[in-house]
């Protein structure tokens, strides 16, 4: 597996779903079967991904709506990303 960095370009996996209910999110993985869930900070750093594809823009997008440091989150994400990646929820590419 690719080693993630903030330099790392991202896609969501052909075989994933993501729904969003209330704020939160389901993913589904098709090809597994398996669910994963996600907070109200995670789903909206999943649809920061799908828009921007790279792992930095996606940071500098977060720290524009978020009240954090942004080197925490980035981490967040970076820890995020791998989770999903080990999913097979989203490729590095």
């Amino acid at each position: 597996m690719p080693q993630i960095t903030l330099d790392s370009v991202v896609r969501i996996h052909e075989d994933a779903v993501f729904r969003e209910l209330g704020g939160e999110a389901v993913l589904l993985q098709l090809a597994s079967g398996m669910y994963f869930g996600l907070d109200p900070v995670g789903t909206r750093l999943w649809q920061l991904l799908e828009q921007h594809g790279t792992l930095r823009t996606t940071a500098d997008a977060a720290a524009q709506e978020f009240d954090a440091e942004a080197d925490v989150l980035a981490r967040d994400l970076l820890e995020l990303v791998a989770t999903l990646q080990e999913k097979q929820l989203v490729v590095i590419e």
